[in-house]
């Protein structure tokens, strides 16, 4: 099956005339073939959002907010084959890709309803006869480039709060899903989305990124996606909007007094779900020494329990890896982590060569110091950290380059506190996992994972707009603020 880009409301084919294949991760068969885009594909896609913007900016916001309850009605109707393809394509269980395509029916009706809200802010002015005010605008053209680990979530994050400020954009979807990414356009479509205002052009990061960096009709970038790339992307753009999310490593903290049972369901759930291809997943496990050997026995027990295989299958509870690079790179980090002098005790090894799978891994008796303890691996590799007391918990938590997601399971009141103020990043949960994000809540981290910037929730609205003071004097003269104060 060949699929085609989307460029001023029509499906068209790639001047290049040239496809790659998507494969589905459980099985290695293709789920259909895609266009490589090009310079000049992205340069039409670019025009056509630049012409599309003065007519979708002016539209009323409510009546943008409309066509997004309307994408959200599309995706209730259409969830369980969303969920299938996020499956097929992605490789997470289903249970995992129907909360895929949930979050961005959340997330539609979020934002549709802040199409009747919008909110600046009144405030008095310092002078008489005279009105103060802020207002929402739009950015203008915005660059929204997506990873493959939601390959319908994420897209939603980052299109529906920029469609709801009155942008328009150019998308560029990872390579490993374009056909999710393919259907989430479709579903925009058949809401009314205007021609021109999402394009759609997939393809290879340098052949597509690059263009959309250096384009300067793009006013906006907003990318998820590794460190190395936002850092890269940082240093090309210049002085434009911009929105980084750039991964964790991120750490539960397991303390003395914690419900143990409690701990091990957000463990396994937080390491190897999603196969731990999330920024947010648990990578490590920061535990207390008085509870460690406890824990690492619930644990390799649990771990031997886990059924590895296709997603569809509902009985599955940990999926293939994205690719054969992902599965080398777990490799290469059991490798590390046995060489640095970290012990293996689950896992460690690939999983059925029917597909991208490695089997849930375990290690412990790890130091903070170790890479496989400070470098995002992206899969089913859990470390395990021993620590003394709570202080030196969060200490351990906080030496990372990352500070997207963490979580301490404790019954004290006084640990939770100090977890919640001394925890350095953007997301703390208290006897929960490090993964579960909400629509309505702010999403995003500090240090490494990010450059301040947070989506979904009202801050999704801040991304994609900018703030606007308006000042309103009607005093018939000339008022200088400061100086007439006297």
């Amino acid at each position: 099956m060949e699929n085609r880009m989307y460029i001023n409301g029509e499906w068209v084919e790639s001047v290049s005339g040239a496809t790659f294949k998507s494969l589905n991760p459980a099985t290695k068969e293709s789920v259909g073939n895609f266009q490589k885009g090009t310079k000049e594909d992205v340069k039409a896609a670019i025009d056509a959002a630049e012409d599309a913007l003065d007519a979708w900016s002016s539209m009323p916001a409510p009546a943008r907010g409309e066509i997004l309850f309307k994408a959200a009605e599309i995706l209730k109707k259409r969830k369980e084959e969303l969920s299938q393809l996020v499956t097929t394509e992605m490789g997470k269980v289903i249970a995992e890709g129907r909360g895929d395509v949930q979050e961005a029916i959340d997330t539609a009706e979020y934002f549709a309803a802040e199409g009747r809200r919008l909110f600046g802010h009144t405030t008095p002015s310092e002078l008489p006869d005279k009105f103060a005010m802020t207002i929402r605008v739009p950015v203008g053209v915005m660059g929204l480039i997506t990873p493959w680990n939601f390959p319908i979530a994420i897209p939603s994050w980052k299109i529906l709060p920029a469609l709801i400020c009155g942008n328009t954009m150019v998308f560029k979807p990872a390579s490993d899903t374009p056909l999710c990414a393919t259907k989430f356009v479709e579903v925009l479509e058949q809401a009314g989305v205007p021609n021109g205002v999402v394009n759609m052009v997939t393809g290879a990061g340098a052949e597509i990124g690059d263009p959309i960096l250096e384009s300067k009709k793009i006013r906006g970038i907003s990318f998820t996606g590794s460190k190395e790339v936002g850092e890269m992307i940082t240093k090309k753009i210049g002085i434009r909007k911009l929105g980084l999310e750039l991964g964790g490593k991120n750490a539960i903290i397991v303390m003395d007094d914690a419900n143990l049972d409690l701990a091990l369901e957000g463990i396994i759930f937080g390491g190897y779900g999603t196969t731990g291809q999330r920024c947010t997943a648990s990578s490590r496990v920061i535990v207390h020494e008085s509870v460690k050997d406890k824990l690492e026995k619930m644990l390799v027990d649990k771990i031997k329990t886990l059924k590895i295989g296709d997603g569809l299958d509902p009985k599955t509870d940990v999926g293939p890896l994205i690719n054969e690079k992902s599965v080398e790179k777990v490799e290469k980090y059991v490798g590390i982590a046995k060489d640095e002098g970290a012990k293996l005790i689950a896992g460690g090894e690939r999983g059925p060569d029917t597909g991208f799978f490695y089997m849930p891994t375990l290690f412990t008796d790890c130091k903070s110091e170790m890479r496989n303890c400070q470098e995002e691996i992206f899969g089913p590799f859990v470390s395990i950290i021993p620590v003394k007391d709570v202080n030196d918990a969060i200490d351990v938590c906080n030496d990372t380059a990352y500070g997207l997601s963490s979580a301490m399971y404790t019954e004290d009141m006084q640990n939770a506190f100090k977890a919640i103020h001394g925890i350095e990043t953007g997301i703390t949960y208290i006897n929960a996992s490090t993964i579960g994000a909400e629509a309505h809540l702010p999403f995003g981290g500090v240090k490494g994972t990010g450059n301040g910037t947070r989506e979904a929730g009202i801050e999704g609205i801040h991304e994609f707009s900018e703030t606007k003071t308006v000042y309103f004097d009607y005093s018939g003269k000339l008022q200088k603020a400061q100086i007439d104060m006297d």
